[in-house]
Protein backbone atom coordinates (compact mmCIF):
# COMPACT_ATOMS: atom_id res chain seq x y z
CA UNK A 1 0.00 0.00 0.00
CA UNK A 2 1.60 3.21 -1.11
CA UNK A 3 1.86 5.85 1.65
CA UNK A 4 0.94 9.62 1.77
CA UNK A 5 4.08 10.87 0.77
CA UNK A 6 4.58 8.03 -2.32
CA UNK A 7 0.92 9.50 -3.48
CA UNK A 8 1.83 12.78 -3.34
CA UNK A 9 5.12 12.58 -5.07
CA UNK A 10 3.38 10.64 -7.84
CA UNK A 11 0.89 13.48 -8.32
CA UNK A 12 3.59 15.55 -8.75
CA UNK A 13 5.30 13.44 -11.25
CA UNK A 14 2.01 13.93 -13.45
CA UNK A 15 2.47 18.26 -13.33
CA UNK A 16 4.09 19.10 -16.41
CA UNK A 17 6.16 22.21 -15.39
CA UNK A 18 7.42 22.73 -19.08
CA UNK A 19 4.04 23.60 -20.35
CA UNK A 20 3.56 27.61 -20.66
CA UNK A 21 0.05 27.46 -20.28
CA UNK A 22 0.14 26.55 -16.51
CA UNK A 23 2.74 29.74 -15.44
CA UNK A 24 0.16 31.78 -17.89
CA UNK A 25 -2.57 30.15 -15.76
CA UNK A 26 -1.03 30.95 -11.97
CA UNK A 27 -0.19 34.65 -13.70
CA UNK A 28 -3.57 35.25 -14.31
CA UNK A 29 -4.81 34.24 -11.03
CA UNK A 30 -1.88 36.68 -9.32
CA UNK A 31 -3.01 39.39 -11.46
CA UNK A 32 -6.84 39.23 -10.76
CA UNK A 33 -6.95 40.54 -7.05
CA UNK A 34 -3.62 42.78 -7.26
CA UNK A 35 -5.28 44.48 -10.04
CA UNK A 36 -8.88 45.23 -8.16
CA UNK A 37 -6.87 46.04 -5.04
CA UNK A 38 -4.98 48.45 -6.80
CA UNK A 39 -7.46 50.35 -8.57
CA UNK A 40 -10.03 50.33 -5.85
CA UNK A 41 -6.79 51.71 -3.17
CA UNK A 42 -6.57 54.48 -6.34
CA UNK A 43 -10.05 54.83 -6.39
CA UNK A 44 -10.55 55.63 -2.72
CA UNK A 45 -7.47 58.36 -2.30
CA UNK A 46 -8.09 60.25 -5.84
CA UNK A 47 -12.00 59.56 -7.12
CA UNK A 48 -10.32 58.83 -11.14
CA UNK A 49 -13.21 56.24 -11.65
CA UNK A 50 -16.00 58.16 -10.30
CA UNK A 51 -14.85 61.27 -12.27
CA UNK A 52 -14.21 59.47 -15.20
CA UNK A 53 -17.51 57.94 -15.08
CA UNK A 54 -19.53 60.38 -14.08
CA UNK A 55 -20.64 59.36 -10.41
CA UNK A 56 -19.52 56.67 -8.28
CA UNK A 57 -22.24 54.58 -8.80
CA UNK A 58 -21.10 54.08 -12.77
CA UNK A 59 -17.64 53.84 -11.93
CA UNK A 60 -18.23 51.41 -9.38
CA UNK A 61 -20.22 49.19 -12.26
CA UNK A 62 -17.58 49.66 -14.77
CA UNK A 63 -14.79 48.08 -12.15
CA UNK A 64 -17.55 45.35 -11.82
CA UNK A 65 -17.58 44.78 -15.44
CA UNK A 66 -13.80 44.84 -15.79
CA UNK A 67 -13.31 42.72 -12.86
CA UNK A 68 -16.21 40.12 -13.81
CA UNK A 69 -14.60 39.96 -17.43
CA UNK A 70 -11.23 39.59 -15.67
CA UNK A 71 -12.51 36.44 -13.81
CA UNK A 72 -14.23 34.72 -16.93
CA UNK A 73 -10.73 35.25 -19.16
CA UNK A 74 -8.66 33.91 -15.62
CA UNK A 75 -10.88 30.65 -15.95
CA UNK A 76 -10.76 29.72 -19.41
CA UNK A 77 -6.77 30.24 -19.16
CA UNK A 78 -7.29 27.64 -16.43
CA UNK A 79 -9.38 25.01 -18.73
CA UNK A 80 -6.42 25.73 -21.57
CA UNK A 81 -3.92 25.17 -18.61
CA UNK A 82 -5.40 21.62 -17.35
CA UNK A 83 -6.00 20.57 -21.57
CA UNK A 84 -2.47 20.42 -21.63
CA UNK A 85 -1.76 18.63 -18.59
CA UNK A 86 -1.52 14.91 -17.37
CA UNK A 87 -4.54 13.03 -15.91
CA UNK A 88 -4.05 10.83 -12.86
CA UNK A 89 -5.26 7.73 -12.80
CA UNK A 90 -6.01 8.84 -8.64
CA UNK A 91 -8.38 11.35 -10.01
CA UNK A 92 -10.43 9.49 -12.44
CA UNK A 93 -13.38 7.26 -11.63
CA UNK A 94 -17.20 7.96 -9.58
CA UNK A 95 -16.02 9.24 -6.98
CA UNK A 96 -13.53 11.84 -7.34
CA UNK A 97 -16.00 13.09 -10.25
CA UNK A 98 -19.11 13.17 -7.77
CA UNK A 99 -16.67 14.98 -5.26
CA UNK A 100 -15.41 17.53 -8.04
CA UNK A 101 -19.36 18.08 -8.56
CA UNK A 102 -19.88 18.54 -5.13
CA UNK A 103 -17.04 21.17 -4.74
CA UNK A 104 -18.28 23.37 -7.74
CA UNK A 105 -21.96 23.21 -6.53
CA UNK A 106 -21.15 24.28 -2.91
CA UNK A 107 -18.24 26.62 -4.51
CA UNK A 108 -21.07 28.67 -6.29
CA UNK A 109 -23.50 28.49 -3.60
CA UNK A 110 -21.15 30.84 -1.60
CA UNK A 111 -20.42 32.85 -4.28
CA UNK A 112 -23.73 33.26 -5.52
CA UNK A 113 -25.25 33.74 -2.13
CA UNK A 114 -22.16 35.99 -0.72
CA UNK A 115 -23.12 38.40 -4.11
CA UNK A 116 -27.20 38.37 -3.17
CA UNK A 117 -26.69 39.26 0.79
CA UNK A 118 -23.90 42.37 -0.88
CA UNK A 119 -25.48 43.48 -3.93
CA UNK A 120 -23.14 44.41 -7.07
CA UNK A 121 -21.35 47.25 -5.53
CA UNK A 122 -20.98 45.76 -2.04
CA UNK A 123 -19.66 42.54 -4.13
CA UNK A 124 -17.81 44.68 -6.29
CA UNK A 125 -15.47 47.00 -4.05
CA UNK A 126 -18.45 49.71 -3.98
CA UNK A 127 -17.49 51.18 -0.29
CA UNK A 128 -14.04 51.86 -1.90
CA UNK A 129 -16.09 54.22 -4.14
CA UNK A 130 -18.21 55.40 -0.97
CA UNK A 131 -20.85 53.48 -1.39
CA UNK A 132 -21.26 52.07 2.11
CA UNK A 133 -23.67 49.60 3.71
CA UNK A 134 -25.78 50.49 6.32
CA UNK A 135 -24.24 47.92 8.48
CA UNK A 136 -22.64 44.52 8.00
CA UNK A 137 -23.54 41.62 6.63
CA UNK A 138 -24.16 38.62 8.83
CA UNK A 139 -26.60 36.30 7.36
CA UNK A 140 -25.61 33.31 5.41
CA UNK A 141 -22.54 32.84 3.93
CA UNK A 142 -21.42 35.16 6.26
CA UNK A 143 -22.48 33.29 9.15
CA UNK A 144 -20.40 30.14 8.10
CA UNK A 145 -17.07 32.74 6.77
CA UNK A 146 -15.89 36.68 6.16
CA UNK A 147 -14.45 35.85 2.79
CA UNK A 148 -17.45 33.30 1.17
CA UNK A 149 -16.25 34.30 -2.22
CA UNK A 150 -12.51 33.75 -2.01
CA UNK A 151 -13.47 30.15 -0.71
CA UNK A 152 -16.05 29.93 -2.70
CA UNK A 153 -13.78 30.26 -5.85
CA UNK A 154 -11.25 28.17 -4.14
CA UNK A 155 -13.70 25.42 -3.74
CA UNK A 156 -14.60 26.18 -8.05
CA UNK A 157 -11.34 25.43 -9.28
CA UNK A 158 -10.75 22.42 -6.99
CA UNK A 159 -13.64 20.71 -7.80
CA UNK A 160 -12.55 21.65 -11.76
CA UNK A 161 -9.31 20.27 -11.04
CA UNK A 162 -11.14 16.99 -9.97
CA UNK A 163 -13.43 16.56 -12.90
CA UNK A 164 -10.41 16.80 -15.22
CA UNK A 165 -8.61 14.45 -13.33
CA UNK A 166 -5.48 16.94 -13.28
CA UNK A 167 -2.61 16.91 -10.54
CA UNK A 168 -1.98 20.75 -12.19
CA UNK A 169 -5.54 21.80 -10.95
CA UNK A 170 -4.71 20.82 -7.03
CA UNK A 171 -1.32 22.73 -7.47
CA UNK A 172 -2.81 25.76 -8.90
CA UNK A 173 -6.16 25.50 -6.12
CA UNK A 174 -3.16 25.87 -3.64
CA UNK A 175 -1.88 28.72 -5.48
CA UNK A 176 -5.47 30.44 -5.76
CA UNK A 177 -5.76 30.00 -2.09
CA UNK A 178 -2.39 31.41 -0.97
CA UNK A 179 -3.04 34.28 -3.81
CA UNK A 180 -6.93 35.28 -1.53
CA UNK A 181 -5.39 34.44 1.85
CA UNK A 182 -2.92 37.21 1.17
CA UNK A 183 -5.76 39.77 -0.64
CA UNK A 184 -8.02 39.12 2.61
CA UNK A 185 -4.79 40.39 4.72
CA UNK A 186 -5.07 43.24 2.52
CA UNK A 187 -8.38 43.66 1.94
CA UNK A 188 -10.38 43.16 5.43
CA UNK A 189 -8.17 45.76 7.16
CA UNK A 190 -8.67 48.55 4.82
CA UNK A 191 -12.37 47.78 4.84
CA UNK A 192 -12.90 47.95 8.26
CA UNK A 193 -11.17 51.34 8.06
CA UNK A 194 -13.42 52.65 5.75
CA UNK A 195 -16.05 51.87 7.79
CA UNK A 196 -14.64 52.76 11.59
CA UNK A 197 -14.23 56.37 9.36
CA UNK A 198 -17.58 56.43 8.54
CA UNK A 199 -19.01 55.95 12.29
CA UNK A 200 -16.33 58.50 13.69
CA UNK A 201 -17.95 60.87 11.16
CA UNK A 202 -21.51 59.82 11.89
CA UNK A 203 -20.77 60.28 16.25
CA UNK A 204 -18.90 63.33 15.49
CA UNK A 205 -22.16 65.01 13.56
CA UNK A 206 -24.49 63.32 16.46
CA UNK A 207 -22.12 65.09 19.17
CA UNK A 208 -22.24 68.94 16.77
CA UNK A 209 -26.48 67.76 16.84
CA UNK A 210 -26.38 67.91 20.71
CA UNK A 211 -24.69 70.74 20.97
CA UNK A 212 -26.87 72.71 18.77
Amino acid sequence: MSSAAEIVTDLVKHIDFDKRSLLISASAIAFNPTFWNIVARREYRTRFLSRAFGGAQTGCYALAITIFSLGLFRDFLYERALRDQPSHPLLEGEIPTYAGYALLALGNILVISSTWQLGITGTFLGDYFGILMDSMVTGFPFNITNAPMYYGSTMSFLGTALLYGKPAGILITGWVLVVYLVAIQFENPFTSGIYAKREKERAKAKGGKKEL
